[in-house]
């Protein structure tokens, strides 16, 4: 017998309900929808519930590459960093030269995602992450180019959505670099929103190798396309059209991707483009009314249309693996090559990383390589074990090339004139130069911030909104009634104990918040845990207050994925920390890390409650988030000074750090250089520390003379000055060497 309680609430509150959001339920394009429903949810999910569950978290698996990918590293892709000169490619070769492209593709480094059984390397998502690491960290273009063929693309959507005969094609060339790919999305008219692309095809009939097949005439203009130049199979994306109806009674397919051979009749390989100075190539293609069979639609026929689905389903994974790789491996690399610099060169007597001043930022350094690294692996573990996270893949986008932003800039600051002077001995410009790439592709960071990750994950990892958006679309009235009835009084009942928890967690300082026994660590998960309940409140309450209204003011829904995000990567901190044995040498950096996001995490939700356009419902929130004002500071000085300090002492702390970049030999430019300039120095200081100390003695030969210091110490001081003086040193030019023709 049906509960008379629940249809009595169903016919007199559910249905007029119901009737207001189906007509204040703003209007969705299918390709928001397609966005929003692509890819999987994982521990976000628990983050907008107010509640995590740490133990899923803390028993997902720990990063572990396998003894292949580890001696892949240790092998050609250490060969491979030896074989690069950025300075020779970006300035003369705008190119990487015919031994490094031969050795790429006979190493395979192409087919890192393609299996075994189609010719690939059958890579994880880790291992494929920690290659694309360590070659940033020696070569920006090296890395672009092999992290395209591994990101979306063609090899990429061949695997998950390919007919058979596809794959049997493509993916062994592919992998062997017989074919180079690239992908054609952005055009000039449409960057960001694909809806509005005017690339398009047309289905009809013609002739391809002398037989009447039915395909399609496309036209297309695309740019900023990666490999375009030098790519022999173009991945195209377009609209498609019926409109003599030969497929069906649907005239408008929609986005459609097929594949495409470059030397095709009529497809045009542009000149190229030089983004922010980069040599990698990258350029624009186009077509005019080029006859395609069907056949080249990945998936065949039956995928016309389900082009954008394909695009971001892949998204939601690929993004979570190349930028995140490539930035994190700048922050480690700025974090040895910075570390090591404010070690080992002096201002006033005194090396420049012991004043304050030079330890902040070297701190904040510290800390983001310690953070994206946690977040980087344990991301791509869970690609690994199935996920396609799409909003974590934004969350990590957007703030792992942001974090790489900020540590550059600092390691800019830090090493001052070093890092500006360009020449073949400053191993920091090309980094700086590239920085505003990351930013833009796979989605510009404003958009990601403004748009995707607090928009798109609100309505996947919310518990209830999407039941009550497919509610709203379900056709038959009693079922779609009966399903808003379900799911819009458990999110009232969800609602109400939000409200409940992040007053009870924020009264009591987050005592009482659910945490594992994780020793030292446990009040940081108790506050994660605190704030996670207020972002609950504060999520809910801007969505049923503001509905859709939130969707265009950005500036409150960009703050709300500044707080998720915050969670997010907080969490990732605590995991690795956990994962690598609780090391009492680490604790510094995850104190830093945590301490960091949980004032960021307070900082967007003060600014959101300070915009918040109801002010009397803004004025009640403060009072139940911040019931004893604003709890969490930056991380002190004190503790800046002990990260900073990890980056200037070579340690098993600081190689723990630093893990998986490509350090070189003690005579290359960069971290080879800089470390054995370090390891000279830290022997030298203890005895010019003696001197001064004991005999006000500065000049190591006046101590000689007086037989204060042995010759063998004498010859330590002395190759540690010589190894400063070969690091510091900058480049200059004959004038005629800077004129150009």
């Amino acid at each position: 017998m049906a509960n008379p309680l629940k249809a009595l609430r169903r016919n007199l509150l559910s249905k007029p309900i119901f009737g207001w959001y189906r007509k204040s339920l703003p209007p969705m394009s299918d390709t928001e929808r397609e966005a929003i429903e692509a890819g999987t949810v994982w521990f976000e999910t628990e983050l907008f519930d107010g509640k995590p569950d740490w133990d899923m978290l803390l028993s997902a698996p720990k990063p572990q590459l396998t003894e292949e990918e580890q001696a892949f590293l240790d092998g050609p892709t250490e060969t491979l960093c030896g074989m690069v000169d950025e300075w020779e490619i970006s300035t003369q070769t705008l190119d990487l030269s015919d031994e490094v492209w031969a050795y790429i593709k006979k190493q395979g480094f192409f087919g890192m995602i393609i299996p075994k059984e189609h010719g690939g390397l059958g890579f994880t998502a880790l291992g494929h992450s920690a290659v694309v690491m360590k070659i940033a960290t020696k070569s920006l273009t090296a890395a672009v180019t092999i992290m395209v063929p591994n990101s979306l693309g063609p090899g990429e959507l061949l695997l998950h959505y390919g007919t058979e005969k596809q794959k049997k094609h493509y993916l062994p060339r592919l992998a062997s670099g017989e074919d180079i790919p690239c992908f054609g999305l952005t055009s000039p008219q449409a960057g960001s929103d694909a809806a509005a692309m005017r690339d398009k095809g047309v289905v009809c009939k013609g002739t391809f190798e002398g037989k009447e097949v039915l395909g399609m005439r496309v036209s297309w203009s695309k740019r900023y396309i990666t490999l375009g130049p030098v790519a022999t199979l173009l991945g195209l994306a377009f609209k498609l059209y019926d409109p003599d109806h030969l497929l069906g009674d649907k005239e408008d397919l929609g986005i459609t991707v097929a594949l495409v051979p470059t030397d095709t009749p009529g497809v045009k390989i542009g000149r190229r483009h030089w983004p922010s100075r980069q040599a990698f190539q990258n350029g624009p293609n186009s077509g005019e009314d080029v006859f395609m069979p069907l056949d080249w639609i990945i998936g065949g026929p039956e995928n016309a249309g389900k082009g954008w689905r394909m695009l971001v389903e892949s998204l939601a994974a690929g993004r979570a693996i190349s930028l995140p790789s490539l930035s994190t491996g700048a922050a480690k690399y700025t974090a040895r090559t910075t570390g090591a610099y404010a070690r080992v060169r002096k201002q006033f007597n005194l090396p420049v990383g012991f004043f304050e001043g030079v330890k902040l930022p070297l701190a904040r350094i510290a800390g983001s390589a310690y953070l994206l690294d946690a977040a980087r692996e344990i991301t791509a573990t869970a690609v690994d074990q199935g996920e396609k996270p799409s909003v974590l893949s934004a969350i990590l986008k957007y703030h792992a090339t942001e974090r790489m932003r900020t540590c550059v800039n600092d390691a800019m600051d830090i090493h001052g004139g070093k890092a500006i002077c360009d020449g073949p001995q400053n191993y920091m410009l090309p980094t700086y130069l590239a920085v505003p790439v990351g930013i833009t592709v796979e989605g510009a960071n404003i958009l990601t911030r403004n748009l995707i990750i607090f928009g798109q994950g609100a309505i996947r990892a919310h518990p209830y909104l999407l039941k009550e958006m497919a509610a709203a679309q379900e056709p038959d009235p009693e079922k779609a009634l009966d399903a808003f009835d379900d799911a819009v009084w458990g999110h009232a009942a969800f609602q109400a104990a939000s409200l409940g928890r992040a007053f009870w967690h924020n009264l009591t300082g987050g005592r009482f918040a659910a945490a594992p026994d994780a020793g030292p660590a446990t009040p940081y998960y108790r506050q994660i845990s605190r704030a996670s309940a207020s972002f609950a409140l504060v999520a809910e309450t801007a969505m049923v207050m503001l509905g859709g209204r939130l969707k265009r003011l950005e500036g409150l829904s960009a703050r709300l994925g500044d707080v998720l995000s915050g969670l997010y990567l907080a969490s990732c901190a605590l995991k690795r920390f956990e994962d690598q044995g609780r090391p009492a040498s680490d604790w510094p950096l995850l104190q830093y890390a945590v301490e960091d996001e949980l004032h960021n995490i307070q900082t967007a939700l003060d600014e959101f409650l300070r915009n918040f356009p109801a002010r009397v419902p803004a004025w009640i929130l403060r009072r139940l988030v911040f019931p004893w004002g604003r709890p969490h500071d930056r991380p002190s000085d004190k503790l800046s000074g002990e990260c900073a300090d990890i980056l200037m002492e070579a340690s098993g702390t600081r190689d723990r750090l630093t893990k998986g970049i490509y350090l070189g030999g003690a005579n290359e430019v960069g971290t080879g250089m800089l470390d054995d300039a370090l390891k000279k120095v830290l022997k030298a200081d203890p005895i010019l520390r003696r001197l001064r100390k004991d005999h006000d003695i500065r000049d190591p030969k006046v101590a000689e003379a007086r037989d204060l210091i042995t010759g063998e110490e004498v010859q330590l001081i002395a190759a540690a000055d010589q190894a400063t003086d070969r690091v510091i040193q900058v480049d200059d030019f004959a004038q005629d060497a800077l004129e150009r023709e």
